[in-house]
């Protein structure tokens, strides 16, 4: 009788260390199956900062284009200004 009723607990051990490593291996293929939607996600990231890096530069480029613009048309407006001896040219408030 106590062969069987070890017998019995043997076997109630293994199913249980049977459901055990099924958990397991459920939760490795979920975490394995998360990892690669994260790097997917990652990677989709990486790209869009990439755009919107170079969109930047761009816009950062044509501002810097336009402030040259405007600086060289104040100063050829300064030099004209200048020109006029009844006309002068102040920075500050009078």
């Amino acid at each position: 009788m106590e062969k069987n009723y070890l017998e019995i607990i043997l076997e109630d051990m293994n199913g249980k260390f049977a459901l055990v490593l099924e958990g397991h291996q459920v939760l490795r293929n979920d975490i394995e199956r998360t990892r690669e939607e994260l790097l997917e996600k990652i990677e989709d990231n990486s790209i869009a900062i990439r755009f919107l890096n170079k969109k930047i530069e761009e816009v950062n480029e044509d501002l810097g284009a336009k402030i040259d613009a405007v600086a060289a048309d104040l100063k050829c407006h300064r030099e004209d200004t200048e020109i006029h001896k009844n006309y002068r040219v102040s920075e500050g408030k009078n």
